[in-house]
């Protein structure tokens, strides 16, 4: 399975009300360490049918990034049950980003 785009719009029914453990990449086209995250997060993406595997473009989308506070980018959040259960910010290795599940 891929990442879903995930929007204001689509934000409750793909996280909070998300049945299983989502991770969300909160990035932005221009930030460089955030294309060097994108294969790693593809790959859990398409490793783990597990979980689901978001996308948030802080551009597109500043209302969700700041609702979660986010200054730096890339950061990942790892939703469980509609709470955050884990953050990193920065560019983190497949381990690392699967060990915050």
């Amino acid at each position: 399975m891929s990442h879903i785009i995930i929007t204001n719009e689509n934000f409750d029914a793909c996280v909070l009300n998300a049945d299983k453990t989502v991770l969300l990449d909160f990035y932005a086209d221009w930030c460089g360490p955030c294309r060097m995250v994108a294969p790693i997060i593809e790959e859990i993406a398409a490793e783990r049918a597990d979980i689901t595997v978001g996308k948030v473009n802080v551009d597109n989308s500043p209302e969700l990034a700041n609702r979660f506070g986010i200054t730096s980018i890339p950061t990942i959040v790892v939703m469980k049950n509609g709470n955050v259960a884990n953050q990193a910010v920065g560019f983190r290795t497949k381990e690392q980003l699967l060990a915050l599940l």
